[in-house]
């Protein structure tokens, strides 16, 4: 029995989804179990990218099945758009291959509208959402109004609740947010099609998930986001709506935690942020617009410039253990390359004593000041590198120090975007 979960261990936008391609070789089963089409995960294969939103990094492959699992937020019109968007790319998707939680909530359109004009209302102090809808279907949820997929399916429950909430979301729309009120009967017959065509892909995917496992599949768990932007133990309120942690796997899919066998945490080899929140290793200056030039920083969802800073030692440590990572997996390690100097953040500063976790408090994290340990660059021959032995001296030295602060092993190391740009340094993961 293998399943084994790979997250990002920062605030997203780590390589993702070019790992969980990388490593579905070696799974039948790629679940998805949390987010929505908030996330953003770019594949690249031979000269050809694709980018994924909603659907599991392992629909490139013919022979696996990708699970829609029930804690993720599914947005229909969204979802048909990525399948037909794959299929005029030549990647078959069909319900052999794909299949969507009964229990996962749906995105609808006063969510999307609800999204945009709170964070409107919001003027300054906005969140940086993405207009999605996915925090409004995910406050649905918990207040126990939202509509799930196994709803649709049964039109006089869907036409029930959708009135409901039509009722309702309008009134504070419009009188509250000062936006248009939506029609009940467009969005009813709109979501009535979109549930016939949906109904093929659906099942209880814990229970498929479940067997997969007894059965001794292999199943890889793919995390959207990152850990530090985790509802929970982020830096709250500038987080995304879900458990972005290992422990999002087991309410987010209806698995338990001791059929989990290995987390695998994905970092880049410097860090990145999309958005408003703490940062305290950023880099606000020509260093720091050269990493983003370089490595492409701009989001697969929103086309947004990411911040750029040091590698923070202190977030993987965080990361590793909330989510009991039991191996790292560093990232573009080649944006690095033809530096003269890399900076690594040890620990914080926080008024007159050292510490390696990340407070809680926004107030606490804006006085901590990164404590740095400084190393030699290496070159762009890295990205040539097939093998660990070709990896340049200076970037061994820069990994081997990764593991010695976070007492953790690097598994894999990713050199450029491509398949084969992917060193093994350990078999295990």
């Amino acid at each position: 029995m293998s399943a084994f979960i790979v997250l990002g261990a920062q605030w997203g936008d780590e390589g993702k989804g070019k790992l969980t391609d990388y490593l579905a070789e070696e799974a039948n089963v790629v679940v998805r179990f949390q987010g929505g089409n908030n996330a953003g995960h770019t594949v690249e294969v031979g000269e050809k990218q694709y980018k994924l939103h909603l659907i599991p990094s392992g629909i490139l492959h013919d022979d696996k099945l990708n699970v829609i699992g029930n804690g993720v937020a599914v947005d229909p019109n969204a979802l048909f758009s990525e399948i037909d968007y794959l299929q005029r790319e030549g990647v078959n998707v069909t319900p052999e291959k794909l299949i969507v939680s009964d229990r996962a909530q749906l995105i609808m359109p006063y969510h999307k509208t609800l999204d945009i004009l709170k964070e409107k209302a919001r003027g300054k102090n906005d969140i940086g959402t993405t207009g999605k809808g996915i925090g409004p279907c995910y406050t649905d949820k918990y207040e126990r109004c939202g509509i799930r997929v196994c709803d649709l399916l049964h039109t006089e429950v869907f036409e029930e609740k959708l009135r409901f909430n039509i009722e309702s979301k309008n009134a504070y729309i419009t009188n509250v947010l000062g936006g248009e009120e939506l029609n009940f009967d467009e969005i009813f017959n709109a979501y009535v099609k979109l549930g016939e065509r949906l109904r093929p892909f659906v099942q209880d995917t814990s229970v498929r998930v479940y067997d997969e496992i007894k059965k001794n599949q292999t199943v890889l768990f793919e995390g959207a986001q990152g850990m530090l932007l985790d509802i929970d133990h982020g830096t709250y309120p500038y987080v995304t709506s879900s458990n972005t942690t290992a422990g999002g796997v087991s309410t987010g899919i209806g698995v338990g935690p001791t059929m989990i066998t290995n987390v695998v945490g994905i970092a880049k080899a410097y860090t990145t942020r999309v958005g408003k929140g703490p940062f305290p290793t950023e880099l606000e200056d020509a260093t720091g617009e050269w990493i983003r030039e370089k490595g492409h920083e701009y989001g697969t969802t929103t086309g947004r410039s990411r911040r750029c800073g040091w590698l923070d030692v202190v977030i993987l440590k965080t990361t590793i253990r909330v989510c009991g990572l039991t191996s790292l997996v560093v990232t573009k390690i080649d944006t690095l390359a033809n530096l003269e100097k890399i900076k690594v953040c040890v620990g914080y500063n926080f008024e007159g004593r050292v510490i390696d976790y990340f407070p809680a408090s926004l107030e606490d994290l804006a006085k901590c000041e990164p404590i740095y340990e400084e190393f030699d660059g290496w070159d762009d021959s890295i990205a040539d590198a097939r093998s660990y032995d070709e990896i340049p001296e200076n970037a061994k030295k820069y990994l081997k120090r990764i593991e010695e602060l976070t007492e953790t092993k690097i598994s894999i190391v990713s050199v450029g975007p491509k398949r084969d740009q992917t060193i093994r340094v350990r078999k295990e993961l």
